[in-house]
């Protein structure tokens, strides 16, 4: 296998085949590094199902090439309880999801994370209209909406308490 070019994905080196050259972002990351944390959902980055973080920014990995990202770094689902100083364990927004009972079917529930991570590294704490408008933009159809909100307040209350 020959490396078309490397990608910094939760904090390891991945080369991404010559194959794999002009794929989209969320394509390497699930078909070729196996990651399934984001997900394909729209495909157009309308419903915020493929979120990821590049460079601590949360971003629609099913529109972004994934070569554009080659020097930057990238951190999904699964990478997230590491940056939090917790590997081996739930990040605190994932772990405020499951109390909260927030899932349903689930499939937009790594986007939301993602999503609310970010909102709670920039504002650690969200008013319950900071999280609606943060989270506008993910489409949940199962209508867990305010399980949702209800998690990343939690998230965010569990957050402030924790020494830094």
């Amino acid at each position: 296998m020959r490396a078309a070019y490397s990608l910094q994905v939760n904090q390891a080196w991945h080369a991404v085949p010559e194959a794999a050259a002009r794929a989209t972002l969320l394509q390497v990351l699930r078909n070729d590094l196996q990651l399934n944390g984001p997900k394909y959902g729209c495909g157009l980055g309308e419903c915020g199902a493929c979120t990821v973080w590049v460079d601590g920014v949360a971003a629609r990995a099913c529109v972004i090439p994934a070569h554009g990202v080659a020097r930057r770094s990238i951190t999904t689902l699964e990478g997230l309880p590491a940056l939090h100083g917790q590997a081996g364990t739930l990040h605190p927004v994932q772990q405020a999801f499951v109390d909260a009972q927030a899932a349903q079917c689930g499939y937009c529930l790594n986007g939301m994370v993602m999503m609310a991570a970010a909102l709670l590294a920039r504002n650690p704490n969200p008013s319950e209209a900071d999280v609606r408008k943060e989270l506008s933009g993910n489409l949940c159809r199962c209508g867990t909406h305010l399980e949702i909100i209800r998690a990343v307040l939690l998230a965010a209350d569990r957050m402030r308490k924790v020494p830094a």
